[in-house]
Formats: C-alpha cells, structure tokens, sequence
C-alpha cells in the first residue's frame, strides 16, 4: 500500500504525520523541538519541490510512506493521484492520501511563511516548531487511524483520508 501525506508546501505537517507513522516521534508524549526539526525534510523543502513525492521509508506492515506538498490544490492532487495509479494499473484501494492541512495552525502558517518564503529560518523555524507542537496530538490521532485502518486492510473510506 501507498500512503502519502499531504500539506500546503510539504515542509512541516506532512513530514510530522509520516516521521509518526514511521515511528521516528512519539506519540505518548510531545517531542522535543530538536526530536522535530531532525525529521528529514522538516523546514526543508522550497517551492520547487512543491509536486514532488517523496519517499519517507517503509511502515512495519511493509507499506510505502510518501509527502508531497500540493499548494492550494488539494482535490486537484487527489484526483490526479487516483487517476495515475489507475493508468497504471494499480488498484486505487492500494492508495491512501492524507490531507495534513486541517491540522495546520497559525503558528505554522506565519512560522513555515518566515521561514520558507522569506527565508529568515532564525526567526521561523522556533515558531512553525511551536505550532507543530501545538498541533502533535491531533496529527498522531489521525496516523494513529490510518494505521488502525491500513493494517486491518479496512481502507474504505480511506482513499482521501483528514
């Protein structure tokens, strides 16, 4: 199965929801600013790499954990993705996309805007990392379905998961 997670700019929700799916954070407690900003691709990506999957690493149940930043184009993503996987011939079920975007705080937009657009990463990083905190239990709520649901093989329901 592929899972991909998804967000605005692929910098900061969607790496958090795939390093807890991954088990790279925990999800008993709140992780520590530096257990966050060593998540690969936190902060990292720029707006070139917006439309870019980017494989994070495989789950224990074997399935395939990607992100992407899609911009604004959430169901445009969506629908390409499903589109793709069928002319391609893979079963859509074997598809899970994750909208990480409802559990995007102001802090995360002003803080990943410092950051990323402006490039002041001094002054945004702190404040994207505090929003991500903010934001953790909600984000491990919703890993913590697609898990439950992926590893029963109960995806229905799932192709376009928040």
């Amino acid at each position: 199965m592929k899972i991909i997670y998804h967000c605005y700019g692929g910098a900061h929700s969607s790496v958090t929801a795939a390093a807890v799916h991954l088990g790279w954070l925990p999800t008993d407690r709140i992780p520590g600013s530096d257990e966050i900003k060593a998540i690969p691709y936190f902060d990292r990506p720029v707006t070139g790499d917006h439309g870019r999957l980017q494989f994070m690493g495989n789950d224990e149940f074997g399935n395939d954990i990607y992100v992407i930043g899609r911009r604004n184009a959430a169901r445009v993503f969506e629908n390409m993705a499903i589109g793709m996987a069928q002319v391609y011939g893979f079963c859509s079920e074997q598809l899970v996309l994750v909208n990480v975007m409802p559990y995007v705080n102001w802090k995360m937009v002003v803080g990943g805007f410092t950051s990323r657009k402006l490039g002041f990463t001094a002054i945004g990083r702190p404040v994207v990392t505090a929003g991500v905190k903010a934001a953790y239990w909600k984000i491990v709520s919703i890993v913590n379905r697609i898990k439950v649901c992926t590893a029963s093989g109960n995806t229905v329901g799932l192709k376009r998961a928040n």
